[in-house]
């Protein structure tokens, strides 16, 4: 039977509660994350959105009527705990931010009982989305996902106080109105009060932002939420939130730096990570040419060489008609995959026709030095040899390693191909999770 918390006020969230606080009364609210019963000792972790604080019941401290009702807890159960904080008896857990303290509890109500819950209320999930979602308001309570909410919270008042700070204005623009020439299709919405008439929700404030320059705001800025219907991708979705920016009396550089700023403080405030201004820029050329990305990842390396002359006058068709027809041929070097098995590269000539290429020729150089190669027939030994020395395989220095070549496509579509193969490539690479790089176009 649920009871009431009336005439209980919280005095803390439970990962609020540290060492300063031993020896006060508290009153925690919160979700069991987990119970422990080991007969006349109870242990009990009590969670909100702050973090997970233990209660311990134990015969001679707490009265056998509460030990018997802690002892009643189940997962997700809602509690309300008095009780006051002591250091751990036991073993201190390293893995929380309370892990050295404990609270002994005077009073416990169940403020609700809850069903045995479909899935673990915890980190990391690996139950199927489907599910996830049918239960969202308990997918929600994932520490996980509680920290996410809480970032975005973070930035996004980050972003209000730094922006108010660099003098601009925060507008709202309307939901309802003309449409905007995007790329994607619009949402539409019928007007009650204009039969046969629609508004289009918007896929971006531009229009709008246009014409508050023209009014005089100067700086503009808006958290806006815009809407495309479009098929889904692994950055694409129906609605989404962009940070909306325009400023008048300014250049390219003036606009950088601004965001520049604006990134430094982010990721010092949020992640505590410094990140060194001016953020290295490169054209948009310059990415596809080394890349074949225009949002390329540099914790790894792997950039494309072009061996054009190299090739130029080898006798692999392929590579001439290409050359022929003011293309290019180029190549990725994938350090320490010399070795590929046959079915690794089947799967990766797959992937890359998947993205307009006929297939995939290459070069590796086994462990022992010798050189295989997929157009070697194609060519005498002295023209594969040259293949070696242009930079994409350093043989006295790292002997494993393949050199991958598209030679079938050339300009932006053979830039898309590479771009792609080299992310498929990245596991292969070492990429350093708490290094971040940025570029500027």
């Amino acid at each position: 039977m649920a009871e009431s918390m009336q005439g209980l006020k919280r005095t803390h969230r439970c990962g609020e509660l540290s060492a300063v606080n031993v020896g006060e009364t508290v009153t925690i609210m919160g979700w069991v994350q987990k119970n422990r019963n080991k007969g006349g000792l109870v242990f009990t972790d009590v969670r909100d959105r702050s973090g997970i604080i233990q209660v311990v019941c134990e015969e001679g401290t707490t009265e056998p009527a509460l030990i018997e009702k802690a002892a009643s807890l189940r997962s997700e159960y809602v509690v309300a705990i008095v009780g006051k904080v002591a250091r751990r008896s036991g073993a201190v857990n390293d893995k929380i931010a309370t892990g050295e303290i404990e609270v002994i509890p005077s009073e416990l109500r169940i403020l609700s009982e809850a069903m045995t819950p479909p899935f673990p209320i915890e980190e990391n999930s690996k139950t199927k989305e489907e599910i996830r979602l049918k239960y969202r308001y308990l997918d929600l309570r994932r520490p996980d996902l509680q920290r996410n909410l809480k970032m975005k919270s973070q930035v996004m008042t980050l972003t209000r106080q730094y922006f108010a700070e660099e003098g601009f204005l925060e507008v709202e623009t309307p939901m309802l109105g003309k449409t905007t020439p995007e790329g994607a299709r619009d949402y539409l919405v019928p007007s009650r009060v204009h039969p046969g008439s629609f508004y289009g929700l918007p896929q971006s404030p531009q229009l709008y932002k246009q014409l508050l320059m023209c009014s005089g705001v100067d700086r503009y800025i808006q958290i806006a939420r815009c809407f495309r219907d479009e098929d889904l991708r692994a950055d694409r979705q129906p609605e989404f939130t962009q940070i909306d920016m325009e400023l008048s009396f300014v250049d390219v550089d003036d606009v950088i730096d601004v965001n520049e700023r604006y990134l430094k403080k982010l990721f010092r405030e949020v992640l505590d990570v410094e990140v060194q201004l001016p953020i290295q820029r490169m054209t948009w050329q310059e990415a596809m040419d080394r890349f074949g990305s225009d949002k390329p990842d540099l914790r790894f390396g792997m950039e494309l060489t072009d061996v054009s002359e190299v090739v130029k006058d080898c006798g692999f068709g392929v590579f001439t008609a290409a050359l022929e027809n003011g293309g290019s041929v180029r190549g990725i070097n994938a350090k320490g995959q010399g070795g590929m098995p046959r079915k690794k590269i089947d799967k990766l000539t797959a992937f890359v026709k998947d993205y307009g290429a006929k297939g995939l020729a290459y070069v590796a150089i086994q462990e022992d030095g010798t050189v295989k190669s997929s157009f070697a027939k194609f060519m005498t030994e002295e023209q594969t040899q040259a293949l070696l020395p242009v930079g994409i395989v350093e043989r006295k220095t790292d002997r494993q390693q393949t050199f991958i070549v598209y030679p079938q496509f050339f300009g932006s579509k053979l830039a898309a191909v590479f771009g792609n193969d080299r992310f498929q490539h990245r596991t292969a690479a070492f990429i350093n999770g708490g290094s971040f790089h940025g570029n500027s176009f």
